[in-house]
């Protein structure tokens, strides 16, 4: 029959049924038909009427689901495939067994009136045909009866609609729900999409094939000497009991921990023994011993015992190589993460700059001041790629940063129209600490756009293309301010250098500036209060007087130590005792050439531009010749009450000389105030009604 019927479409164009419904309906009661067979004659003897498929299928659904379920699916199957197929329906059956008896008689009312209604029409009609008869009487007579029977209809359709139940009613609305889902954000949903097609934003794309340096540029300095002898430990501990024991003050235990330069002794005086009794014994011990530097702590924090540090007779050097190479700093999560050198127990230690998150460096000359900062910087040299981290080195005496120029292309930042990038000359120490407040106040209102509170947050974000280019956004490398001689700077310039220093210290740690200040003069007029109270991690080498030592620390003990990198390490409530990694100059010289020589960007990292003659300049700047987005601009700065260049940028997305040059005309106009070093302008108009007629004013 199918071949039949599909014969007749291709051969003649001649549709006797639907094709597509034939062939579906076909195979359903074929396969239907053949497995019912087989279930109603279950002896094997009669499966060539359901056929081996039937026969089979039938065998599997009685062992899966027994004769019943088999039954109860086939029915199941035959009534779901009717009612799909041809859209039966039992509401008659519902309402025939919900008819109450008053729907009944209200159906008979109507069913009765209905045919006397038509019995009437047709006696009017036939009335109508017979000429002899009146017909006004008749006409009457079928319009009363016609009002009757409105009348019994309309009440008895009253009735039944008050009878008729609720949920008869309700069936026959159609009611659906829908959910609406929650929308994301436009930008989120356009930065997922960039991230799908290119893939996260990477930073290290300017400079794909740069090589960090490698351990094999710094030599090893592996030390001749044995080391500390048992017989040196024994003898100073047998000096130290003695000397106590002069005092009337008994040792019940007494432990040494053995570092490169220092050998500290651990003692636990008998019960009843005071401790500052052992504590005012420090220069008596000393003499005993025959050593410089002893110093007594008294008592060890968070151990319950009194140290007495005693340097070795042969110190050891540590090479930077060691430290570098070790698994603190080879596997640590650390932003900015430095190699100070190896404590007492002989262990590296490793820090993260941004935890510091500002860094005070302090000793008297020669002692390893400034080996220390090529440590740190030689450190962040060996973990950073370019696109991280910039540098700004100020260096007064001239002689102690210059090796780093090789890298400028690489790690340095400067201002625009500056040739050396490591600094001299005060002047332009000046310029550079205020662009540097210029920059800090600039990427301060983009993460501000952002709405993130720190620069990993932010550059996670631009990394997630989260954050528009265009609005002003880039990506943000970390920057260190290296100043190697603070004292110079003071001397010369005074509070043109402290305030942004200042200013700097309490704003920038969020924003990825950090500053590590060294000096040789730790004294009162050069480290103040203020600037003591912004860098909470202090780095002391040796120091001539105490009073030095209570400057740079608050307290004393760099004034005991060796020199030679010997050096404590004050990050708040702890004091570490710390010898210093050793890198030389050629080490130096060696890490900078390497990275030196390799592909760098055109140009070093560019701040800012600042001029401080900025005020005198946009005086004499006619009006008539402003830009031509001199008044938005000037909404913006009233609208926001910041007479901030950085603004203008962001909102008006242009670059900083434009920017700068609207920043002028607005101060020559009188709506903001002059230039007053760190501080933000002025905005000199109190609202955007006052800024209206203003403008029209200097329009006329």
């Amino acid at each position: 029959m199918i071949s039949f019927i599909t014969g007749l479409k291709l051969f003649l164009n001649f549709r006797l049924l639907p094709i597509g419904l034939t062939y579906k309906y076909s195979f359903f009661f074929l396969i239907w038909t053949s497995i019912s067979i087989a279930y109603v004659f279950q002896n094997p003897d009669y499966f060539i009427l359901a056929g081996t498929f039937g026969y089979q299928i039938n065998i599997w659904l009685n062992g899966l689901l027994g004769y019943i379920g088999t039954g109860l699916l086939l029915l199941f199957s035959i009534v779901s495939f009717l009612i799909i197929a041809y859209n039966l329906s039992f509401k008659w059956y519902k309402r025939k067994i919900s008819e109450t008896p008053l729907e009944k008689e209200s159906t008979e009312i109507i069913e009765e009136k209905e045919n006397v209604n038509s019995k009437n029409t047709f006696i009017n009609i036939a009335e109508k045909e017979d000429e002899n008869k009146e017909e006004e009487p008749i006409e009457l007579e079928l319009d009363i009866k016609k009002e009757e029977i409105k009348e019994v209809k309309k009440q008895t359709l009253e009735i039944i609609k008050e009878e008729i139940p609720l949920d008869d009613k309700k069936e026959k609305i159609e009611f659906t729900i829908e959910k609406a889902e929650e929308s994301e954000k436009p930008e989120e949903i356009t930065a997922e999409k960039i991230v799908s097609e290119f893939g996260p934003f990477d930073p290290k794309l300017d400079l794909p094939k740069f090589k960090l340096p490698t351990v094999d540029l710094l030599d090893n300095y592996e030390s001749k000497s044995v080391g500390v002898q048992k017989e040196e430990l024994e003898t100073n501990k047998n000096k130290i009991v003695e000397t106590l024991s002069n005092y009337s003050i008994q040792i019940d235990k007494i432990k040494a921990t053995i570092g490169p330069t220092v050998t500290l002794y651990e003692i636990i005086p008998a019960a009843g023994v005071r401790i500052s009794k052992i504590k005012n014994l420090e220069d008596d011990i000393a003499l005993s011993l025959s050593a410089l530097g002893i110093r007594i702590i008294a008592p060890i924090p968070g151990k319950g015992t009194i140290g007495i540090e005693v340097p070795n007779q042969r110190p050891e050097i540590v090479p930077m190589k060691a430290i570098l190479t070790s698994d603190k700093f080879l596997n640590n999560n650390f932003e900015l993460p430095i190699g100070l050198g190896k404590t007492i127990a002989n262990e590296s230690f490793v820090t993260d700059l941004t935890k510091m998150p500002h860094l005070l460096v302090a000793g008297a000359t020669g002692q390893g001041k400034s080996v220390g900062l090529n440590a740190i910087l030689t450190s962040l040299l060996f973990k950073k790629h370019p696109s991280q981290l910039k540098f700004v080195l100020i260096d007064p005496k001239r002689v102690e940063l210059t090796l780093f120029n090789k890298i400028e292309r690489h790690y340095l930042a400067k201002l625009p129209d500056v040739e050396n990038a490591i600094i001299t000359d005060t002047k332009q120490v000046v310029r550079t600490l205020n662009s540097l407040c210029i920059e800090m106040d600039t990427r301060l209102d983009l993460m501000h756009d952002a709405r993130v509170r720190n620069i990993k947050e932010y550059n996670e974000k631009f990394i997630a293309r989260k954050l528009n280019p265009n609005e002003g956004h880039r990506f943000l490398p970390y920057i260190v301010l290296v100043v190697d001689e603070f004292a110079d700077l003071i001397i010369m310039a005074g509070r043109e250098v402290e305030t942004p220093i200042t200013r700097l210290a309490q704003l920038a740690r969020a924003i990825g500036i950090h500053l590590i200040i060294a000096t040789q003069r730790p004294s009162v007029n050069i480290i103040t209060g203020t600037i003591k109270a912004n860098f909470p991690a202090r780095m002391a080498f040796r120091v001539i007087s105490k009073i030095d030592s209570r400057t740079i620390l608050d307290t004393g003990g760099a004034d005991q130590l060796i020199g030679r990198g010997d050096m404590l390490l004050s990050t708040g409530s702890d004091l570490i005792r710390l010898q210093c990694a050793f890198v030389d100059i050629h080490e130096v010289e060696k890490v900078t050439e390497y990275i030196g020589e390799q592909r760098g960007y055109d140009n070093a990292f560019y701040l800012p531009e600042f001029n401080e003659d900025n005020g005198e300049e946009a005086k004499a700047i006619d009006s008539s010749e402003k830009d031509e987005l001199f008044e938005e601009a000037a909404r913006i700065i009233v609208s926001h009450q910041q007479g901030s260049t950085s603004l203008l940028q962001r909102k008006l997305k242009l670059g900083y000389n434009r920017a700068g040059r609207i920043v002028d005309q607005l101060e020559a106009a009188g709506v903001i105030g002059a230039f007053e070093g760190s501080k933000a302008r002025e905005v000199k108009i109190p609202d955007l009604e006052s800024l209206e007629r203003f403008l029209k004013n200097i329009n006329q």
